[in-house]
């Protein structure tokens, strides 16, 4: 009679060890890190997050609750015409899984940029998704774009500054109160996890910003919370740049009463990974004024007003070498991503690349050239711009506007739309080019494979004036 063996080889046992080590070290390489929310801030009651075993405290951010076509008829709401929008943020090493329960069954969900890929499984109230690198995520609950769950997936954090080191100015976990502070040379700011800086109203200077960086060699950086909604409308910015080199990154800037975060005069600035939300009229997101070698990246932008623009005032110096790449942006009501209208200095070599415009309520032209005064502006690209939502796509225009400061008009020359690719249908035309007049012209306008709800753009799709020179289209 035959008996089995009932021992397990040797060569198995290794293999079940070793594939036992093999799980674990995959797990002890996803990291998560989450911060608490500090006590008596306001949180979303619409949404909870998890990530894998981590509960993520949803915040809140007004918005503006009209109808794009309330909007254009209306412009920019008053309080009693906004809302709240949500929004958490983790930081992320490796992969992780991420749960959102809603207070609703949920029928129908969209989780933006389309180039994330996601797509949730959905059980009742819940649905589950594995993010696995860091980026910005816009979700939408049964087609309810206003009130979406923005998650911000941060890289983890290294190098956090001591806040013994009296070069660092450190905003701990819990609530903090400023006016206005100004950041000198070589000065570190930093907004830890789980802080919120509100910036106050009055004081002897009402229109200075809540954080001024002034000086070379500065750095504001965190995962706080900086919020403006203590301001009246049209004092303080949030953030104020005027220095060289100055990096600003992890941040989330909330409501502010002017523009949230104006570089003017400045060299060598990286802006990285910031996330804007402002309802306010003129609440643009970042104005980049006068200033050179400018970078920003992998920030997140939901503002009333211009979300990325370029300007120039006069006297105040050039604008060159300007990079603005790998954005995620909502257009609630003006340009995406523009230089004007106040172009007083030349401008030259700005390039906007791999951005993703998820939604557009605004009633300007998304991407914009908008010359109101007398600058030369020359080499300016558009290239791998992705579309989810459009009203007007693209424009040149030099022309006399309710900006304009100057009795002489400017030129543009060279200006490049390229891997221009939008999802939905508009109508015709695509692109508007405006000259002012043969001595104030528009040059060298390049498109090349622009795609507008899967097809290419024709020379029909082109409106100019007698003053717009040197059209090409390419496939």
């Amino acid at each position: 009679m035959k008996t089995r063996n009932t021992k397990t080889p040797i060569s198995c046992l290794a293999a079940i060890f070793g594939a036992l080590l093999f799980a674990m070290s995959a797990r002890a390489e996803n990291k998560v890190h989450v911060s608490p929310a500090p006590e008596g801030e306001p949180l979303s009651a619409q949404f909870k997050v998890r990530a894998e075993q981590a509960n993520v405290p949803v915040y809140l951010a007004r918005v503006c609750s009209l109808s794009a076509e309330e909007r254009k008829r209306l412009g920019p709401p008053v309080e009693s015409q906004t809302t709240t929008t949500a929004f958490a943020s983790f930081d992320l090493e490796g992969q992780a899984k991420v749960t959102v329960t809603c207070n609703e069954e949920v029928k129908s969900v969209n989780v933006l940029p389309i180039t994330s890929g996601l797509r949730p499984e959905v059980s009742g109230k819940t649905l589950t998704f594995t993010v696995n690198k860091p980026g910005p995520l816009t979700i939408e609950v049964n087609g309810d774009w206003i009130h979406s769950l923005h998650l911000f997936v941060d890289p983890v954090e290294k190098d956090i500054p001591d806040p013994k080191d009296p070069k660092v100015i450190y905003f701990g976990p819990g609530v903090h109160h400023v006016q206005s502070m100004t950041v000198n040379a070589g000065q570190t700011v930093y907004v830890a996890g789980g802080a919120i800086v509100y910036g106050d109203g009055g004081g002897n200077n009402p229109h200075d910003p809540i954080f001024r960086l002034q000086g070379a060699n500065i750095t504001l950086r965190g995962r706080g919370i900086i919020d403006g909604s203590l301001c009246p409308w049209h004092t303080r910015s949030i953030v104020a740049v005027v220095g060289s080199d100055i990096h600003v990154e992890g941040v989330t800037l909330r409501d502010s009463s002017g523009f949230t975060l104006p570089v003017r005069r400045s060299d060598r600035v990286k802006i990285e990974n910031v996330k804007i939300f402002g309802w306010r009229g003129n609440s643009d997101g970042m104005d980049l004024c006068n200033s050179r070698q400018v970078e920003v990246t992998g920030s997140f932008l939901r503002t009333f007003d211009d979300l990325v623009v370029l300007k120039t005032d006069k006297g105040q110096g050039e604008l060159r070498d300007v990079t603005v790449k790998n954005c995620v942006l909502w257009n609630e009501f003006a340009h995406a991503l523009s230089l004007g209208a106040e172009l007083r200095e030349p401008l030259t070599n700005v390039l906007f690349t791999d951005c993703d415009v998820i939604h557009d309520k605004g009633r300007e032209w998304l991407l914009r050239v908008y010359h109101c005064d007398s600058a030369p502006v020359k080499n300016v690209t558009f290239d791998h711009i992705r579309i989810e939502e459009a009203r007007r796509l693209m424009s040149v225009w030099i022309g006399k506007a309710v900006w304009s400061k100057e009795s002489e008009r400017g030129h543009i020359d060279g200006v490049t739309f390229k891997n221009i690719e939008s999802v939905t249908p508009i109508s015709s035309p695509y692109a508007d080019l405006v000259g002012f007049d043969a001595d104030h012209a528009v040059h060298d306008v390049h498109f090349e494979h622009v795609i507008v709800g899967q097809r290419e753009l024709k020379p029909s799709d082109v409106r100019q004036n007698a003053f717009v020179s040197g059209v090409t289209i390419a496939p």
